[in-house]
């Protein structure tokens, strides 16, 4: 009796990491990360505006599977959203999923969970969207002081977001801009300077390691936070605050911005950055800084690692701890 064609179907091929990217700077950041892939013996397959619909094509007919997957494309491009819900149907491990995308890219949402969790955040009114409901009254309104923060409730980059408004045609003004959005007024947060610097910072979550920087809220520069200032500023509370964060939001790789303000509290002022901008600082002056770069590609690479030699804890945790050395030294070059 002659098999169905079903049972004649070679096997799919199994890609222990899938690489998502549709931004441009994005590229050295794959590029790097391929490249410590490689030396780890993780295969990858990386998937680019010009190659997306084979790839999904592909992976809809069971021809291709992936273990991991780093979406850094569907949040930009619709182009990738078929892919990225097709990997989290078959059960991959997606970073971030899709869901959890969808849940913590509402500013309005995070607040009020951040709020219910006892996270401190700055004072703030969620407006309804201005084609909703054109007309409002805006109850506490003198509480938000001047100048004040007007951001719409869906976006990254600082699209949409006036730092400087002191009005109520200001409000107007930025509701009608995007008259379907959700919009959050908040009140500025000055924080304490620590030295020189603005005790202003980006705290970086990456499937369960954190970082932390400064960076300028003025220059938007950042700087490496050496062990030394974390400990002599008291900082490490901040790690505690992205753990929580991280459980609020169901994120596995993201950032967000906290102050310490002068009477010692750390408020996450730009509450969940699901895709991280990783441009870096030796290209470019507003970049994230090398080394962290080189960490935050350790911290993926190590949990695909951990995750594909599961059972040989002996053979893993000498092959992570000499990745995390060679780690320290690339960046410390």
């Amino acid at each position: 009796m002659l098999q169905t064609s079903k049972l004649d179907k070679p096997p799919a091929q199994r890609i222990d990491l899938g690489l998502a990217w549709e931004w441009e700077y994005d590229q050295a950041f794959i590029e790097q990360l391929v490249s410590a892939c490689c030396r780890e013996g993780i295969s990858t397959c990386v998937i680019a505006p010009a190659n997306v619909e084979k790839i999904t094509n592909e992976y809809r007919a069971g021809e291709l599977v992936f273990d991991f997957y780093l979406d850094r494309g569907s949040d930009a491009m619709k182009e990738f959203l078929p892919l990225a819900q097709a990997v989290e149907t078959s059960g991959s491990r997606i970073v971030n999923s899709y869901a959890a995308m969808q849940w913590a890219i509402d500013k309005a949402t995070m607040h009020l969970e951040f709020l219910a969790a006892g996270l401190d955040v700055p004072f703030t009114i969620i407006l309804s969207p201005y084609s909703k409901q054109p007309k409002i009254e805006i109850a506490a309104f003198d509480k938000l002081g001047q100048p004040f923060i007007i951001k719409p409730a869906i976006g990254g980059g600082g699209m949409g977001v006036v730092t400087g408004a002191e009005t109520l045609a200001d409000i107007v003004q930025a509701r009608m801009s995007q008259n379907r959005q959700k919009y959050l007024l908040q009140k500025k947060i000055e924080p304490v300077l620590l030295g020189r610097k603005r005790a202003w910072f980006r705290a970086y979550y990456v499937l369960g390691d954190t970082y932390l920087v400064w960076w300028d809220d003025l220059t938007h520069i950042y700087q490496y936070l050496e062990a030394q200032e974390e400990r002599e500023f008291y900082l490490s509370p901040m790690r505690d605050l992205i753990n929580k964060i991280a459980k609020i939001s169901g994120l596995d790789f993201f950032s967000a911005e906290i102050a310490l303000t002068p009477d010692g509290r750390f408020v996450v002022v730009d509450y969940v950055n699901e895709v991280c901008d990783m441009r870096s600082q030796g290209k470019h002056a507003d970049g994230v800084p090398d080394r962290l770069v080189t960490e935050i590609v350790t911290s993926l690479v190590t949990f695909v690692l951990r995750q594909k030699h599961r059972g040989q804890t002996k053979e893993f945790s000498l092959c992570a701890a000499e990745m995390k050395k060679r780690s320290y030294q690339a960046a410390v070059v």
